[in-house]
């Protein structure tokens, strides 16, 4: 970015659009300082991420604790749960406190429909590795999802996320205003054509078709503006050329990034995070291979973003 230099200095720039170094904007919720009774909350990162002990994932969960779990959630985006001993049926119980669960025919199902299973071997590297929202190719993107780790590399292998409510908010206010009201095209092609059968793929297009999503979507229960675009799934912004659509994507994408917006978990065994799909992305750190590492999730349905 080219700025105005005294005269006793040389000319200097640094490319356009990108992120520059400075303070963050890193707000909370407003009135998020109440406090948890039914549990104890230990935060992991000034906007995102935070550890609860005293619940049992693998018992019922009871209104008031449903309550101040959701209310955890949209505060902290992700919640990380230790020493869970649970099934994968227990999983699908807990996450349906949420809401309807989701299906999906493109990652290979544990124990029932509603489980996907991600095997992680020597043969079978892992590529989640990009910032991304699961399944914005879908009209009503996922709520949030519950994953559990069933094998855990012995090194390696942890997932990060990122705020992308703090994402929009430290924009310059010139892009906000710029890419407020927009919309964008989201694809599941790319994110699976480099590692899915193409005959599967082909067999899902006229069922799963591209799908407008605002660039930036307001979050159904918070209000707060979020930044709704990801690298993996979004192909285009509605209305600009290629060229000029290709640009702004790669600075968008780019603010994930930023290590103010992010949390970083480290799995153990029986640990399982609850994540916020509407406010965050994620990305599975691939540092363990030829290690195996597997995984269980269950994602909830969620509404059509506005």
């Amino acid at each position: 970015m080219s700025v105005d230099l005294p005269a006793r200095l040389r000319s200097s720039a640094t490319p356009d659009d990108g992120i520059l170094e400075g303070p963050r904007v890193l707000r909370r919720l407003s009135g998020a300082e109440a406090p948890y009774e039914l549990f104890t909350l230990r935060p992991l990162g000034r906007v995102i991420g935070a550890e609860i002990s005293g619940v049992d994932l693998g018992a019922p969960v009871p209104p008031p604790l449903r309550a101040e779990l959701n209310r955890a959630l949209l505060e902290w985006k992700v919640l990380f749960f230790r020493d869970q001993h649970i099934t994968s049926q227990q999983q699908r119980a807990f996450a349906a406190n949420w809401g309807e669960l989701e299906t999906n025919p493109f990652i290979p199902r544990g124990d029932s429909d509603e489980v996907v299973r991600f095997t992680r071997t020597a043969g079978m590297p892992g590529y989640e590795n990009i910032w991304h929202t699961d399944v914005t190719w879908r009209p009503n993107p996922a709520l949030g999802s519950v994953l559990r780790l069933v094998e855990v590399p012995p090194i390696g292998g942890d997932t990060m996320w990122a705020d992308m409510a703090a994402a929009y908010d430290n924009l310059p206010a010139d892009v906000r205003e710029r890419i407020d009201g927009l919309t964008a095209v989201h694809d599941f092609i790319p994110g699976f054509d480099r590692f899915t059968d193409p005959d599967l793929l082909a067999q899902w297009q006229d069922a799963y078709p591209p799908v407008e999503h605002p660039v930036v979507r307001t979050h159904p229960e918070t209000g707060r503006r979020t930044l709704f675009v990801n690298q993996a799934f979004t192909t285009h912004i509605v209305g600009l050329d290629r060229a000029e659509s290709d640009r702004l994507l790669r600075y968008l994408f780019l603010q994930a990034h930023t290590p103010e917006f992010q949390v970083r978990f480290r799995w153990e065994p029986d640990s399982v995070a609850f994540w916020d799909n509407r406010a965050t992305q994620h990305y599975a750190v691939n540092d363990y291979h030829p290690h195996v590492r597997i995984a269980e999730r269950v994602a909830i349905v969620g509404d059509r973003p506005y």
